[in-house]
């Protein structure tokens, strides 16, 4: 990886955010003085970590705030200066975000097991009040884990353990994709090295042999959307390796993993992209049932594509991914899309769909009230909400997302209280199935409800899964 300069930083700020290059260049070299004398493992003066998260936030164009609290992140944690201090240098969100990325003081916990709970409670929940803070923490763990390497083995493994368990999920949440792969990329090297190796030389190879067959479909899909007035851009895309040594830790064999290799076409507008779809079809046969509209039913973290898989040349099969320019920034980078998209708006707007679209958002919250005692949060919240997942539709096709081991009491409670109370029965794909019936991936699920129904719901809260439910059926109990 190329070494990130000062210079680096201020080139990118210049090119997206002119006028606030002035703040981030005060903002570094008062980092940079607060840092003097500091070094990290690997014999390198400290700043060049703040630096480097500051630069990943502003590849992301980040805004102002954001990128000097990237700059600043440490300096609560590492240096004599406070939050006050920050707030009068440079003004109050910025020292906010900064005290929000900042571990809690050794000093307030009775053991080490302790503090850790409490952080990463802290890290989980920062999300409720400034996205922003989520964002910071994501670069910061993405920059350690690319120096892990100065790390002894044993810590290279715990890092690596915990950005699977925590960061990779809350990367997956807010729709960075390209963080999330790289993340688990980076822990698996660790974690698996020689497994990692092997997928990486393989996935190589794959990239070798399936080249012709790609710049084949390249090329005549590119001609055949020029024939027709489309304005498009078409790239390659290959799994990362985390993505395949998933697919075949779950027992899936190479030849089985259909989207190994991907031609991600963009377009400008939806309806051209079920033209582009129409015109693949009738080029290159389709695989019937490895078809999803992600665009019709987006998934829970607002990504939106076509993906059809089709035999291309040789017979290889390749999978195509139609969305348009838009949606492919929201593919990409989730709501840190929204600093392009919405400039100065675009903190309250990720707030805002965070609160309304985002399933996760609202049982994260529950969670939080439910539960005072940290480790009991942080247990339940990798149990719920960063476990295995399943995805089951309503009756109108609406993608409903539970953690796996969720029961219709728990899918009637997410679509709302009174379905949940009111619940006397259940239809899992057209079919009567008990309550207590373990919902599956793509099940269609219809609840029946009786007007008149409140009342006593006894064992149902040992069958439902989620804490919402629980909560609500405990509620209904005292009632009656």
């Amino acid at each position: 990886m190329n070494k990130v300069s000062y210079e680096n930083l201020i080139e990118i700020i210049r090119n997206y955010n002119p006028e606030e290059t002035e703040v981030v260049k005060r903002a570094y070299e008062y980092a940079d003085n607060l840092h003097k004398g500091q070094f990290r493992q690997s014999g390198e003066p400290y700043i060049f970590h703040p630096l480097n998260v500051a630069y990943i936030l502003a590849e992301l164009h980040a805004d102002r705030d954001t990128v000097c609290a990237g700059l600043l992140h440490d300096t609560l944690e590492d240096t004599a200066i406070t939050k006050e201090d920050i707030a009068h240098d440079f003004n109050r969100n910025i020292a906010n975000l900064v005290d929000g990325v900042t571990k809690l003081s050794k000093m307030n916990f009775s053991s080490k097991q302790d503090q850790n709970y409490a952080n990463t409670r802290k890290i989980i929940t920062g999300i409720t009040e400034d996205v922003r803070i989520i964002i910071i923490k994501l670069a910061d763990r993405l920059h350690n884990m690319r120096t892990l390497g100065f790390k002894s083995e044993f810590k290279q493994k715990e890092n690596a353990l915990e950005t699977m368990e925590l960061f990779v999920p809350l990367a997956y949440y807010i729709g960075t994709y390209r963080i999330k792969s790289e993340l688990e990329d980076l822990s698996l090297r660790y974690l698996k090295p020689s497994m990692y190796k092997k997928i990486e030389e393989i996935k190589s190879k794959i990239e070798e042999d399936s080249h012709d067959c790609l710049m084949e479909m390249l090329g005549t899909i590119e001609d055949l959307l020029i024939n027709r007035n489309i304005p498009s851009e078409i790239k390659v895309r290959a799994k990362n390796i985390y993505g395949i040594y998933k697919r075949l830790n779950e027992g899936y064999k190479l030849s089985d993993i259909h989207d190994l290799l991907a031609l991600k076409i963009m377009v400008d507008e939806v309806e051209n992209c079920y033209r582009t779809l129409g015109i693949i079809h009738s080029e290159y046969h389709p695989v019937n049932d490895k078809f999803k509209d992600y665009i019709c039913n987006p998934k829970t973290n607002m990504y939106q594509s076509l993906h059809t898989t089709v035999f291309g040349l040789d017979d290889r099969l390749v999978q195509t991914q139609i969305r348009t320019f838009e949606m492919d920034r929201i593919a990409s980078f989730g709501l840190t899309a929204y600093w392009d998209a919405e400039k100065g708006r675009a903190r309250d707007v990720m707030q805002q769909d965070l609160k309304n679209k985002f399933q996760f958002f609202r049982s994260l919250t529950e969670i939080n009230s439910m539960f005072g005692d940290n480790q009991q949060f942080v247990n339940q919240v990798k149990c719920e909400l960063f476990s295995d997942k399943v995805y089951v539709y309503t009756t109108k096709g609406d993608i409903i997302e539970l953690p796996k081991g969720s029961t219709p009491i728990d899918f009637a409670y997410k679509i709302s209280t009174d379905i949940g109370n009111t619940m006397i029965g259940v239809f899992v794909n057209d079919k009567y199935v008990p309550v207590d019936y373990i919902l599956q991936n793509k099940d269609r699920v219809k609840i029946i409800t009786g007007a008149l129904q409140f009342g006593s719901r006894d064992g149902w809260e040992e069958k439902a899964h989620t804490s919402y439910a629980k909560r609500k059926i405990r509620e209904l109990q005292v009632d009656y």
